[in-house]
């Protein structure tokens, strides 16, 4: 199998990024490796929020950071975000939205990790989907993304972009780029082929 195009693997390095960044703090080496990026700036958003979150990796400290995640995105019963399809579709945690997904997750020979206490529908978990699925050419990618990802990922992640961690904050906001730009690249090719994927 021939090696990924630049593009493709560029957006699964930014899923897998995502993927970390949501599920818990960067360390000290991640945080150093983010603030040293260099990004060209052609003028779109997605650039601008690129050159916003290196810069406030730069300003960042880990420890700090382990608290914020804490209160942003954990907390004791829920953070400020709660980063679940099932929630921000259907109101409640482990309901429709999950149960759909799952049934996918099953038909693409996906299964959770024995060690992961979260359920399937966390964002971090669908950006580790969608990561495997560039990197594996799947013909499902857009189909599953349109599925499951397109219609909260973007909101949760401008809610995240709210939140006062200076960090967790430009996080969400070079989320909701990047998720807003991939919905514009996968709707049209989602509907190239029969759905096979269940809406909740």
């Amino acid at each position: 199998m021939s090696e990924l195009n630049e593009r493709d693997a560029l957006r699964a390095d930014v899923y897998r990024l995502l993927a970390r960044l949501l599920r818990e703090a960067p360390d000290a080496s991640l945080l150093d490796w983010l603030a040293g990026l260099e990004v060209e700036q052609d003028g779109t958003l997605l650039a601008e929020r690129w050159a916003s979150l290196i810069a406030a990796a730069g300003e960042a400290r880990a420890e700090a950071l382990k608290r914020a995640h804490f209160r942003h995105l954990v907390g004791v019963v829920q953070g400020d975000i709660t980063p679940y399809a099932s929630w921000y579709r259907n109101g409640e945690l482990m309901d429709a939205a999950l149960i759909a997904l799952r049934r996918d997750l099953k038909t693409l020979g996906f299964q959770r990790a024995e060690h992961s206490r979260d359920p399937e529908d966390h964002l971090a978990a669908l950006c580790e989907v969608m990561a495997m699925l560039i990197e594996a050419r799947s013909p499902d990618e857009a189909r599953f993304f349109m599925a499951h990802l397109a219609p909260w990922a973007s909101q949760c992640l401008a809610d995240l972009g709210q939140v006062d961690t200076p960090f967790h904050a430009q996080l969400g906001l070079l989320g909701q780029a990047f998720m807003e730009v991939e919905t514009r690249r996968l709707e049209a090719e989602s509907l190239e082929d029969p759905v096979r994927i269940v809406e909740p």
